[in-house]
C-alpha cells in the first residue's frame, strides 16, 4: 500500500500550503503529493490526471477535505467510482471518512451533497450582497476611461467609428457599444 496525496484550490487567491502540510503530517511523501490550482469549474486538472496515472490497486489517496477532491457532487462520485474500480481507496483527513466499503461510499455521497449545498449557499449570499451593493449605488468593474460625449460629438460631425477609435486610442467595438447605448436610450 502506497500513500498518495491530492490538494486543490479553486481560486488563485487560495493557498495549497495548509492542505499540503496536512498531507505530509499524515505520512504522504512530498513526491507523492499532487496539486491543482484552478477554477472550480475547470476540467483541466493536471495534478489529478498525473495522480490517476500513478495509483495502482491497493494504494490510498489522502485528501484534506471532502470538497477538495471534486468540483461538485457528480464529479466527486465519478472520481470515487473510478478509483474504487482500480482498487484505490480515498480517505478524507479532516472528515475522518474513507471510501473503503459500502458504508464509506454512502457517507461520502451524502457529505459531498451537503458540501455542494453549502457552496451554493455561499454563492447565493455573495450574489445577494452584490445586488444590495448595487441598490446602494456601488459600482462594479473598472472606471470608464472614455468620455462618451467626445465619441458622440465626433460621430455627429460625421467621423467614422474606425477613425474615432483611432483618435481616442480605443477599440472600435467600444465606439460601436457607446453609439448603440445612445440609440437605445
Amino acid at each position: 500500500m502506497r500513500l498518495f496525496g491530492y490538494a486543490r484550490v479553486s481560486t488563485s487567491q487560495q493557498s495549497l500550503d495548509l492542505q499540503v502540510r496536512a498531507l505530509k503530517d499524515a505520512g504522504v511523501k512530498a513526491n507523492r503529493i499532487f496539486t491543482d490550482k484552478a477554477s472550480g469549474s475547470s476540467t483541466n486538472r493536471e495534478g489529478l490526471d498525473l495522480l490517476r496515472m500513478k495509483v495502482e490497486e491497493g494504494d490510498v489517496i489522502l485528501v484534506k477535505k471532502l470538497d477538495r477532491l471534486g468540483r461538485d457532487t457528480a464529479d466527486m462520485i465519478q472520481l470515487i467510482k473510478e478509483f474504487d474500480a482500480q482498487g484505490v481507496a480515498v480517505r478524507f483527513i479532516d472528515d475522518g471518512i474513507s471510501t473503503d466499503g459500502d458504508m464509506g461510499q454512502m457517507v461520502v455521497t451524502i457529505l459531498s451533497a451537503v458540501a455542494q449545498a453549502e457552496r451554493r449557499r455561499i454563492l447565493e449570499r455573495t450574489n445577494e450582497g452584490r445586488q444590495e451593493a448595487k441598490l446602494k449605488g456601488i459600482k462594479f468593474g473598472r472606471r470608464r476611461t472614455v468620455d462618451r460625449n467626445v465619441v458622440l460629438t465626433l460621430h455627429q460631425k460625421g467621423t467614422g467609428a474606425t477613425e474615432i477609435a483611432h483618435q481616442l486610442s480605443i477599440a472600435r467595438s467600444t465606439v460601436y457599444k457607446i453609439l448603440e447605448d445612445e440609440r437605445a436610450s
